[in-house]
Order: structure tokens, then sequence, then C-alpha cells
């Protein structure tokens, strides 16, 4: 049985996403410092942030990462390990804190996969 290649296309896309490099291409990266953002692919010319705003869609996939986990996390805390709620808070927030800042690049490069997916061309 063969993967459609539309399906072939979007794995394609969403591993570039993962690694953080161009959607298009997949030669370069995406970003030169930890929150600096290149404005276009050097190889392909692909434009990455294609107007203003455009990755207010990365705040919703960052927020609703860490919100999954912090909330899946506290529950299985509190199931398992009978984790009293000021316990819990110690715990979670500094995760709350610390965790958007590490997975800012990658929602800003999943967003940019799942843009790219829906509309290769702007």
């Amino acid at each position: 049985m063969s993967v459609p290649p539309a399906l072939g296309r979007a794995a394609r896309i969403f591993r570039r996403g993962l690694r953080l490099t161009c959607p298009r291409c997949g030669g370069a990266r995406l970003f030169s410092g930890w929150f600096t953002m290149m404005p276009e692919c050097p190889l392909c010319g692909l434009r990455y942030e294609r107007a203003q705003g455009y990755f207010v869609g990365a705040i919703y996939i960052n927020y609703g990462v860490t919100v999954t986990i912090m909330v899946g996390g506290g529950l299985l805390l509190w199931r398992y390990t009978g984790f009293s709620t000021a316990r819990q808070l110690v715990l979670w927030m500094p995760f709350g804190v610390l965790f958007p800042l590490w997975f800012f690049r990658y929602s800003r490069s999943l967003w940019l996969a799942l843009e790219y997916t829906l509309n290769p061309e702007p």
C-alpha cells in the first residue's frame, strides 16, 4: 500500500519543521539565534513572515502545547502521587515559564510548516 503524494509531502514538510529548517527546501536553518528568525530562506527565497502578525498562530501552538503538558502532567501526578496543589504549583510554575521560551522556535517552525502545507506560495 503506497502513501498518497499529498500525505508524503505534508510529512516531509513537518519533518523539516521539527528540524527547524525551511519548509520548502529543507536546506537552510530558520533561526540565526535563539529568538532571531531569518526573514527568508537564503537558498530558495521563501519569505518566512508573509504578513504583519503572521506568527500569531505560533503563539496558539506554544500555549496549547504548554497547557496540555501542564494539565495532563498535573492530573497524572495528582492521580499517581497524590501531590498537593501547593506542591504541584511549585513544580509547574517554573515549567510554565521556561518551557514556552524553549518551545518558541518549534512553535514558529511548526506554524510555518502547517501554513506552507496548506498554502505553498504566498
